[in-house]
């Protein structure tokens, strides 16, 4: 029931009740019960007349005059789940109920209040009504104002963070943002312990359960819903809404077979979040979803054509032949060329480079370092391709990479043209950090006239900057080439390229590859001057995968029941047991030795496995699906979750 209703102990505080002169008899453990609606009677059976909420009024004249019946009469009403009696004193009881329906009253935990002065009882249910009503109107307003707010969000394109701050300012409550595999992408505490918030938080997220896309745990006080768009759903936004444990502590339940019988539980009515905080998070979710899909940046005109003409090939946002004509105009000829795909990102997202530090609000470049240090890059790609005399569309296509598509005159000059290319890009955009006294752009990179002398790689107070020497004209320069071609070195740049196609409309298909493979080669700690797909193995395409939703529900088919079942008994571990009769090839004996686990102990354990999963370990095909699910789940943990 929601809170929106008031209780019965503000029930009692009214006027109209207080001139009564209300004494509570009995019950006081049910005072915070909400309130739906009064309702008076004076028969003893009007409990199947009512649905659970009601405050009774009654004068008592129609009770049974037994005390069988008014246990039974007190039993019902306690059972339909109503929130309290009231009895008006002088028609049938003058000087208080029978101490028999108190005890009744008590032992189910039911208010019941005597009020010894007449009053009318119009004058209460107005009086409720009207707190009832004014609370649905203050409901109704800040629903207003969630929508509204969450449409401006939506309109001002807001990143997650800021929708989940929104989220947990208008409703004063922890709000979490997760992807498909239980990790946090944003949350706000509302002024609360972060760090409690997010202790343990998959194995708690996994024991977060609602039945339905939007739905209340009242086990464990969160309100969750699914966040995604055009089908595909990628996480879950949940909000902790504890009041069902709040209204239900000490509200107490007596044997009604027993007089004077001890307490056996506690009675919680049904009890859910208010209807604001549901609108809001699916408000809230809905934000997510449609900024997800919204890409913001401050471009050139021409820039902003070629991402439009990037963006159509990946999305298929435009007809391929309408992509061709408007790149033509723009001097880049698509048709009866060999094209190439490539991708061009920095090792590390953060400013500073891999290990640097990263932007806050005392670094020169502020919330804005990463913006204008893509904008960097993407001039820098610019400029190699016209330094390396070649034409192709080029345009960020995500937060951190910078995509092209070559158009090359013949399939030959693929290899030739990849090498100038990423040539003269580490020569126009070295990748070494900048001195101390070498000024720095708002993104923390320096411009290439900016760079220090032979020699200067050193700071005023000797200590060497981290990522090696920067790269000048004498021997620092030549560190880390190969066959003429620039190496990137520590946090530096990273050069992947697709597969050659033969025409524009498998374009899409090399640009992708060359996406796919510059993620994965941002762990692979080798020196080339070019990524191509034969450099990524299984992990490392995993790895590329580890946001898609579709391999993060693949875990969770393969993998959820076992790592729920970590999660409820924490000491146990199977996961750790599986890995390790996986990773030895299935032989019991090796991985027993590798768990350091005795051979019976490891082979109990491979049998709740079994139970567990419902799979045939023995299965050569049931294991190979494992230990991909495996491997892929390593690549989800061990990489930082961003919402994209």
């Amino acid at each position: 029931m929601s809170p929106v209703f008031p209780t019965v102990r503000e029930v009692l505080a009214l006027d109209p009740v207080r001139h009564g002169a209300p004494r509570l008899v009995a019950g006081d453990a049910g005072l915070d019960r909400p309130v739906r609606w009064v309702h008076v009677t004076e028969v003893p059976d009007i409990a199947p007349l009512l649905g659970g909420g009601e405050l009774v009024l009654t004068t008592g004249i129609g009770l049974p005059a037994d005390d069988a019946g008014l246990r039974a009469f007190i039993g019902d009403l306690a059972d339909v789940g109503v929130s309290g009696l009231v009895v008006e004193l002088g028609r049938r009881y003058v000087s208080g109920v029978p101490r028999v329906m108190a005890a009744a009253a008590e032992r189910r935990g039911l208010p019941l209040v005597e009020l010894r002065r007449a009053t009318p009882f119009v004058r209460i249910t107005e009086a409720v009504h009207a707190l009832i009503v004014d609370a649905q109107l203050t409901e109704l307003r800040a629903t207003e104002e969630i929508h509204q707010r969450f449409t401006e969000l939506s309109v001002e394109g807001a990143g997650p963070g800021e929708v989940v701050r929104q989220a947990a300012d208008l409703s004063g409550c922890p709000v979490v943002l997760e992807n498909l595999s239980r990790q946090v992408l944003a949350y706000d505490p509302a002024g609360e312990s972060a760090e409690l918030l997010l202790d343990c938080w998959e194995q708690h997220s996994r024991r977060i359960r609602p039945a339905g896309r939007t739905a209340y745990d009242g086990d464990n006080g969160w309100l969750v819903t699914t966040v995604g768009a055009r089908g595909q759903d990628w996480g879950r936004l949940l909000l902790r809404w504890p009041g069902g444990g709040d209204l239900a502590a000490g509200r107490r339940v007596f044997d009604p077979a027993e007089e004077g019988g001890a307490p056996v539980g506690v009675a919680v009515p049904p009890v859910v979040p208010p209807t604001r905080l549901t609108i809001l998070v699916e408000r809230a979710a809905s934000t997510l979803a449609l900024g997800r899909l919204i890409r913001c940046d401050a471009e050139g005109l021409e820039r902003q054509i070629h991402r439009t003409l990037l963006t159509a090939l990946l999305d298929h946002s435009l007809p391929v032949d309408e992509v061709a004509l408007r790149a033509r105009a723009l001097g880049v000829l698509l048709e009866r060329r060999h094209l190439v795909g490539v991708v061009v990102r920095h090792r590390a997202d953060d400013p500073a480079g891999e290990g640097g530090p990263a932007p806050d609000q005392g670094h020169p470049g502020g919330p804005e370092a990463g913006p204008a240090r893509l904008r960097d890059l993407a001039e820098a790609v610019g400029q190699a391709l016209h330094e390396a005399k070649l034409t192709g569309l080029s345009s960020a296509i995500d937060d951190h990479a910078v995509g092209v598509l070559l158009a090359l005159p013949e399939p030959a000059a693929e290899e030739r043209s990849l090498a100038a290319f990423a040539t003269a890009l580490h020569r126009t955009r070295p990748d070494a950090p900048a001195r101390a006294d070498t000024p720095a752009r708002p993104d923390g990179l320096v411009r290439p006239e900016s760079l220090p002398r032979p020699g200067g790689s050193a700071r005023p107070d000797g200590q060497a900057r981290p990522g090696g020497p920067v790269r000048g004209d004498g021997p620092a320069r030549s560190h880390g080439r190969t066959n003429g071609v620039a190496r990137p070195a520590g946090g530096g740049l990273l050069v992947a390229a697709g597969s050659g196609v033969p025409s524009l409309r498998e374009a899409r298909r090399s640009l992708v590859e060359a996406r796919q493979i510059a993620d994965a080669a941002r762990r692979d700690r080798r020196d080339l001057p070019v990524f191509r797909l034969p450099h990524v193995g299984l992990a490392g395409l995993l790895h590329l995968l580890r946001d898609e939703p579709r391999l993060q529900t693949f875990v969770e088919r393969e993998l959820g029941a076992l790592l729920t079942h970590d999660a409820q008994y924490p000491r146990e571990q199977l996961l750790g047991t599986l890995r390790a009769y996986l990773e030895q090839g299935r032989n019991k004996s090796a991985a027993a030795g590798a768990a350091h686990l005795s051979r019976p102990a490891f082979y109990e354990r491979l049998a709740r496995i079994r139970r567990v999963l419902d799979v045939d370990l023995d299965s050569v095909e049931a294991c190979l699906s494992l230990h991909v699910a495996l491997l892929a789940l390593d690549a989800i943990r061990t990489h930082p979750a961003s919402p994209r």
